[in-house]
Formats: C-alpha cells, sequence, structure tokens
C-alpha cells in the first residue's frame, strides 16, 4: 500500500486560514487601542499624545497597555461568527458612550431647586417668628368694667292666683223641703245669718217622741226611788225586831227559832235596799240615754235653719224653695258654696334656687293686670316646706288684706318677692366670661394693666348678667369682650366702659325672666302654665321649660 502524498493546495488553504485568523486579530487589537485612545482622549488634555501612553504597536512585538478581556473576547466571538457566516468583520468604530455632563447638569439644578425651596421655608419661618413677636410685643386695647358686688335679695317675680281664705260648700243635715231661702249668689252674709229653712216634719215628730220617752224615764227614776225608801224602813224594823228577839233569846224567853227567822230576815231587807238602789241608778241611766236621743233630735231638728259658718259672700246657689233635700249626701250637690273674701290667700310656687329663702312673713307685692296702678301688700304665711318632685318648686301662701273687696278669689295674679340671698354674690356681664379648656373664667385687669385669668363659678344666668357664686370678691376691673390672644400676664391698655343706669340711677339688673336655661325660667313657664289652667295651679303638673339650656355653665 502507497504512501498517500498530501495535497499542497490543502496546506494551502491551512495556512491562508490562519493567516486570515492571524490578521483579524491584528485588526482586532488595533480597533480596541483606537478605542480606548478615542476615551482618553475625552478625559484627558488635548495636547497629550495618546500613543506616547498606550506602548502598543501593530506589529504585535510591543506589549499593548492591559484591556479588558471581556470586550476582546466578544468581539473576537463576533468575528468569527461573521466569518463562519460568509462576512467580513465590519471596519466601523464602536459608538461612543453617553456623556456624564446632562447628568451633573441635572444634579446642580436639582440642588439649587433644594436650596431654593429651603431659603423659601426658612424665609417663611423668619416671618412667622417676627409676626409672633410682633403679636406677643403688642399692647391691645380692651374695655373694662367693674364687678358688681350683689348683696341685696333677689327680686323674684313670679305668677300666682287668689283663692279664697276660707271657702265652704253647705249641704243638708235634715231631710225635709225647703220651705224658704234667704239668699241668693252673690249674697253678702254675716256669721249666723239664716240662709234657708228647712221643712222637716218627720224629725220634729221624732223629737216630740223622744221627749216623751225622756218623761217616762224621769218618772221611773221617782218610782225607784220610793222603792229605796220603802227597803230602807224594812231595814229598820228588821234591825229593830232581831235587837229585841236576841235579848229574850239569851234570856230564855224566847227560842233559838225565832231568833234565826229574825237574823234571816234582817239580812232579807238589807238585799232589799240594795235592789232598790240599783233601780235607781238604772233609772238615772236611761234618763241619760233618752236624754241624748232627745239632745241629738234637737240638733238635727236645729239644722233645719241653714245660717252661715262665716262672714263671706254666697258664690254658688243649687236649691231652691220647694225643692226635697235628704240628709248627708255629701257625694251629692251642695245647698249653697260661701267664701270669706275679706282675706285672700295667694298662691305661688317657688322654684328651687329662690325655695331656701322663703320663710314666714317675708314681704310680698302683688299686682294684677286689670287693675293697673294698684299694689296690694302681704306677707308670706305659710308654705309646704317641702319641694313637689314633678317642678322642684315650693308652694307657698301669701296672706292679702282685702278690706274693699277690690280682690276677688280665683284672680291670676303677679307676685314680687325680695328672697334674701344665702350667700354674695358678683355679678359681670355675659361678654365677658371666657370658657375653654381650663373651664370658665373671666380676664381681671390688675393694678399693674396686666391680665389675671380668674375661674369662676356661675350661679346664676340672667341672660346679658350672670352671678357668680365663688371666684371673685367684687369691684374688680374685668375684660369685656376679650381678645382670644389674652392670657396670664398679657400687658393691656385698658378703657373703662360706662354701665347702663335705669331710671333709679341704679345699675340695670336683668329680671329672672330673661335666663336662658337657669331655674328662674323654669319659674316662670311653670306659672305661665298655671296661669292657661288655674283650676290646676294648686297641683302643678311636670312640665319642663321650652327653651335651651346653656351648657356647660352649671
Amino acid at each position: 500500500m502507497s504512501d498517500r502524498q498530501p495535497d499542497p493546495s490543502a496546506a494551502m488553504s491551512d495556512d491562508d486560514t490562519r493567516e486570515n485568523e492571524r490578521g483579524a486579530d491584528q485588526s482586532f487589537h488595533a480597533e480596541a487601542r483606537e478605542h480606548e485612545s478615542h476615551h482618553a482622549a475625552e478625559d484627558c488634555e488635548p495636547d497629550h499624545d495618546d500613543s506616547h501612553h498606550d506602548g502598543v504597536e501593530t506589529s504585535g512585538d510591543t506589549v499593548p497597555r492591559e484591556v479588558d478581556p471581556k470586550p476582546h473576547r466578544e468581539a473576537k466571538q463576533e468575528a468569527g461568527e461573521a466569518k463562519r457566516d460568509g462576512h467580513e468583520p465590519s471596519d466601523e468604530p464602536p459608538p461612543p458612550m453617553p456623556s456624564k455632563w446632562p447628568f451633573i447638569i441635572a444634579g446642580l439644578i436639582l440642588l439649587v431647586l433644594i436650596a431654593w425651596s429651603g431659603y423659601g421655608h426658612w424665609q417663611q419661618h423668619q416671618d412667622a417668628l417676627a409676626t409672633q413677636q410682633q403679636t406677643e410685643d403688642r399692647v391691645p386695647d380692651v374695655k373694662t368694667v367693674e364687678a358688681k358686688l350683689m348683696d341685696e335679695p333677689v327680686p323674684l317675680i313670679l305668677p300666682g292666683q287668689t283663692e279664697a281664705f276660707d271657702s265652704a260648700s253647705l249641704f243638708a243635715r235634715a231631710t225635709g223641703y225647703v220651705a224658704e231661702r234667704k239668699v241668693d249668689i252673690g249674697s253678702r252674709v254675716k256669721k249666723g245669718d239664716l240662709l234657708i229653712h228647712i221643712a222637716a216634719p218627720d224629725l220634729d215628730q221624732q223629737l216630740a217622741q223622744a221627749q216623751a220617752q225622756l218623761g217616762q224615764t224621769q218618772a221611773s227614776l221617782g218610782q225607784a226611788q220610793a222603792q229605796v225608801a220603802q227597803a230602807d224602813a224594812n231595814l229598820n224594823l228588821a234591825k229593830v225586831t232581831f235587837a229585841r228577839t236576841n235579848t229574850l233569846t239569851q234570856q230564855g224567853y224566847e227560842t233559838v227559832q225565832n231568833h234565826d227567822n229574825q237574823q234571816a230576815n234582817l239580812t232579807s231587807q238589807q238585799a232589799a235596799l240594795e235592789t232598790a238602789k240599783s233601780g235607781i241608778r238604772v233609772a238615772e241611766a236611761n234618763i241619760k240615754a233618752q236624754g241624748a236621743t232627745v239632745d241629738r233630735l234637737k240638733a238635727l231638728a236645729s239644722f233645719e235653719d241653714v245660717v252661715a259658718p262665716f262672714t263671706g259672700v254666697i258664690t254658688a246657689r243649687n236649691v231652691d224653695v220647694g225643692d226635697l233635700l235628704n240628709a248627708d249626701t255629701a257625694s251629692g250637690m251642695p245647698m249653697f258654696t260661701i267664701a270669706r273674701d275679706d282675706v285672700l290667700r295667694v298662691s305661688v310656687y317657688v322654684p328651687q334656687n329662690g325655695a331656701i329663702g322663703i320663710h314666714e312673713g317675708l314681704p310680698a307685692t302683688i299686682t294684677v293686670p286689670q287693675l293697673p296702678g294698684r299694689l296690694f301688700k302681704g306677707s308670706v304665711a305659710r308654705s309646704s316646706v317641702a319641694l313637689t318632685a314633678s317642678s322642684r318648686s315650693l308652694m307657698a301662701e301669701i296672706d292679702v288684706p282685702n278690706p274693699d273687696g277690690a280682690l276677688r278669689p280665683g284672680l291670676y295674679v303677679t307676685i314680687n318677692i325680695a328672697v334674701p340671698r344665702a350667700q354674695s354674690e358678683v355679678e359681670v356681664p355675659a361678654e365677658a366670661l371666657i370658657f375653654n379648656q381650663h373651664g370658665m373664667q373671666v380676664a381681671v385687669l390688675d393694678q399693674d394693666s396686666k391680665i389675671r385669668m380668674q375661674p369662676v363659678t356661675i350661679d346664676r344666668d340672667l341672660g346679658t348678667a350672670v352671678d357668680l357664686r365663688d371666684g371673685l370678691k367684687g369691684h374688680e376691673q374685668i375684660v369685656v369682650s376679650p381678645p382670644s390672644m389674652l392670657q396670664t400676664g398679657s400687658k393691656v391698655k385698658a378703657t373703662p366702659q360706662k354701665q347702663e343706669q335705669d331710671q333709679g340711677g341704679q345699675p340695670a339688673q336683668s329680671q329672672p325672666a330673661k335666663t336662658k336655661g337657669g331655674q328662674d325660667t323654669q319659674a316662670q313657664t311653670e306659672g305661665a302654665d298655671h296661669s292657661q289652667n288655674p283650676s290646676q295651679n294648686a297641683q302643678p303638673q311636670n312640665k319642663q321649660a321650652k327653651v335651651e339650656t346653656r351648657q356647660k355653665t352649671d
């Protein structure tokens, strides 16, 4: 078997292939050096020559500067793939990397914006501090009034109604017919005057019979007394006979049997005398019993004439001549109603805030809308002491003299009572109050023109003014409508405000009727309810005042 000779063309082709690969590597290294020199020129000054720094020659004898092998491998791989695909590697340089200047410029702009925003906030803070300091240093102008010390009695204006001092409904106590009527409605009578006469023949006959039976009982008493006298005489005879028989028996002239008989007769006569005396006592008791019957019938017969129990006026009449009346029918219609009006009772319901000061003898003034210009004076005569649970009010009665009869029972009246205060109070305007997280306060102006926030407690709300229970002593200068910036230690410029004066020259006082939730308004409301229905004034209903209550005050 002959040796096979190598093909020259095949050897030549292998050499060509290796030569081409060597040329591709050299061209790849040349492009890499050119790429590095291009970036180095951008980072360095233009006067310097990149070729001196690279130290790389195209011949391949000189060792090139250290290059990242990853791009080399990638480029070589791409060249091999291009060769296998039948394409020659491209001589175009790779695209340049993006510049850093846009990022630097954007960062500078952002820093400028942040600095500008910080400066704006700092400037705003400085303006706020300046405004705050200016506000703190500013001395506001305020108006002040003097707190009034209230130690005089509290005037209460309450509604009420008049009632007769005495009132009576007269019923029949004797059964019969109306024989005579002396009065009518509106008739003024005096105590003991005859009002009506009732004809009661049955009652008259019963009285006559009882009187006859009383005579019989009295005769029985005389008979019993005679029997006692006879029994006493028989007893004396028995005593004499027994004494004689006892002497003869001792001398032997009389038998013992006769002695015993006389002794038994003496004992029997003594018992008979006691029986007769008992008959007298029975007769006397019968006389008393019959006498009581006669007296009862006489008392009933006396009711045939109906008389006035006291001085007054007839307010109702329900009978006429000829009417039949039945005794002891209190549930029926009364014959007459009489009322005493020379002195009237005025019923009034005092609210709880004034009930403590109500006592007997407290003066009061009564006015009637239909009698303008007239004042009726009276005094508290009595009270219920206990407050009613439904209205929390005290029922009091005021006695008012009415000699001329100008007042009449059942009138709606207005009562003015000056109730003594339980303790002194201080009155301030309502606009001087400050209500915040610290509670109810007022701004008090001290001698050094500085403000002192003083906590207070409200006792009564009068609408435009309030009465303070504690917190102030009176005569302090307090700020009216204080600004919200005021606090303890604030300096102010005060201007005294003139207080309103009433016609009498005294500071005008708010009436309790103006209160916005206090108990005085409740009393006024309850009084109005009673005036609308006076028949229910004696028993007030559980009605609450239809007004809004000031919150967080009491």
